[in-house]
């Protein structure tokens, strides 16, 4: 397993390091057929405007314009957390946010925030949505009604659906701060 090992790691130094010039790629003319015959992988770059929704719609957040927000879900959307919980339906997930905004979280700023807008031609499983998604990550720090902070890494993930309003939102985050930001 050792002379294995040796051997992959020489040979990708030997790789990293070979400073082979290259000769530049020659200009090829592409017949309209050819291209037009070019299948797009599995998944690809979707446009940069996905990425601009996110950054608004955390900015509605945080200043506590939920209905703002709200304006970039589709009317069945599905809000869903990674420890199982969910809401379904736009009205479901603006009463929730509004009773949270107003009643639970004092304050709540976004920073350091990261943005890839995806687009899923071919999913990997079965139970997998093709289409848009964007893919969020992002610092958040809430200052709750308790007086107490919380502060963490957020990683969410939307859905787009036909009309480019979000129909799925799944929000990766650790509970334990939470909870204990809302103890008084």
């Amino acid at each position: 397993m050792r002379k294995q090992l040796l051997i992959i790691i020489c040979t990708v130094i030997f790789a990293a390091c070979n400073n082979e010039k290259k000769e530049p790629a020659t200009e090829t003319t592409v017949s309209p057929t050819a291209s037009s015959e070019t299948k797009p992988g599995p998944v690809e770059f979707a446009d940069s405007k996905y990425m601009d929704i996110g950054k608004k719609g955390i900015a509605s957040l945080s200043s506590g314009d939920i209905d703002g927000w709200m304006n970039t879900f589709a009317d069945n959307a599905m809000y869903r957390w990674n420890n199982g919980d969910s809401l379904v339906g736009k009205k479901a997930i603006t009463d929730y946010w509004k009773k949270r905004r107003t009643e639970a979280i004092d304050s709540i700023s976004f920073s350091n925030d990261i943005w890839l807008a995806v687009k899923v031609n071919e999913p990997q499983q079965k139970v997998q949505a093709p289409g848009v998604w964007l893919l969020g990550w992002y610092a958040v720090n809430a200052k709750y009604k308790t007086g107490k902070r919380m502060m963490q890494w957020i990683h969410a993930d939307m859905h787009f659906d036909a009309q480019d309003k979000i129909d799925i939102f799944i929000q990766y985050l650790d509970r334990a701060p939470i909870n204990a930001a809302m103890k008084k």
